[in-house]
């Protein structure tokens, strides 16, 4: 079979468009060039530090213009047509692009000064955010695609992670896709997103601070003890599925690969390949717990570009507030104000309910 193909071009307004193509793929490999004309480029947002905390909020105001749930023949990450000047001008199997209206970006450059912390402390948003369009149809997601189709995703998403790390005051990458109007998606089309963080997220300094406390084999602490256990959902050769010991939401599912990886640049042939197949087979059985497709986030943790990276390994993490069919986990007091998590499931009798799931799917 042919290599996945890489090809790159350009939008009307400088922005960076990658086309991934299948190996099985059937296109053309040539594509017509973008001939908008597009207004320039918002400027770089800001960023403001909670003194509170120490954390940066990033204060995006051009997010507030974004499509919201456009019909089909509007479909701004469809390929291009008369009618629909979209993001994408030719047809396509996998298509990345700078994000037209980004929380971090265009700019590169310095990062914030670390451990410094003041009230009314501002710094340049820099960095990058980037979609990830999965496929040309108007609506579906990562669990509706063909396993070729699959495997071309994780290759746009170990390149792009290469690419990203290696720009100016990067500090940190982030995979994920929203899936579901209940999570907030404001567009149908079976896409992810990628961030490119000027600094390293609050959620990985908390892990950081734990690895420093338990020792630099935390993970294969966790993957030991988890894999032992009756929360196991999906395993294979290559990377393990199961549902935490101290889940939070009523559906979460955490995959690891077997092996210290600590981000998609690292990872070998054999393992993508074996996650184009069982993380398909994950979604679709979280899919299949109910007669309605579940809302989800997808959410690849990686490790920094620079901090613990023979530590701190890659880790799908997928939540869904799906508590029953008709039913959401809305985070009320506890959660929202404090931080202090009440499940409403026993991680045990959801990693049963997972894999009936799986099995039905």
């Amino acid at each position: 079979m042919a290599p996945i193909t890489k090809r790159e071009y350009v939008l009307a307004d400088g922005r960076e468009l990658i086309y991934f193509d299948d190996a099985d793929s059937t296109l053309n490999p040539d594509r017509k060039p973008d001939a908008r004309v597009l207004d320039p480029r918002p400027t770089t947002a800001t960023m403001r530090q909670d003194v509170l905390t120490g954390e940066w909020v990033s204060i995006a105001s051009a997010r507030q213009n974004r499509v919201f749930l456009p019909p089909a023949h509007l479909d701004p990450l469809a390929p291009a047509t008369d009618t629909n000047p979209s993001e994408v001008p030719d047809n396509y199997d996998v298509a990345v692009f700078e994000n037209r209206s980004p929380s971090f970006g265009p700019e590169l450059g310095d990062v914030p000064a670390a451990g410094s912390i003041g009230i009314g402390r501002t710094h340049p948003s820099i960095g990058r955010c980037e979609v990830v369009c999965f496929s040309p149809e108007h609506e579906g997601s990562f669990g509706s695609l063909s396993q070729s189709r699959a495997r071309t995703v994780i290759e746009a998403w170990a390149d792009r992670t290469a690419a990203l790390s290696a720009l100016p005051g990067v500090e940190q990458v982030f995979p994920f896709e929203n899936r579901g109007e209940e999570i907030g998606v404001t567009l149908s089309h079976p896409h992810g997103q990628i961030y490119a963080y000027p600094y390293v997220t609050p959620r990985t300094r908390r892990l950081i601070d734990q690895v420093d406390a338990l020792g630099p084999d935390l993970f294969e602490q966790i993957l030991t003890s988890e894999r032992a256990s009756e929360r196991v959902v999906l395993s294979g050769e290559h990377w393990t599925a199961f549902v935490p010991f101290a889940a939070r939401w009523p559906i979460e599912v955490h995959m690891l690969p077997h092996r210290h990886i600590p981000d998609f640049t690292a990872t070998n042939e054999a393992e993508r390949d074996e996650l184009s197949s069982i993380y398909l087979r994950l979604l679709r059985g979280i899919d299949a717990l109910y007669d309605t497709p579940t809302p989800y986030i997808a959410a690849w943790h990686q490790a920094p570009v620079t901090e613990k990276r023979d530590e701190i390994r890659l880790m799908l993490q997928v939540t869904s507030p799906r508590r029953a069919e008709n039913k959401l986990k809305y985070l009320a007091g506890s959660e929202a104000a404090m931080g202090a998590w009440i499940g409403d499931v026993a991680p045990e009798q959801a990693a049963a309910f997972i894999r009936e799931g799986i099995a039905k799917a």
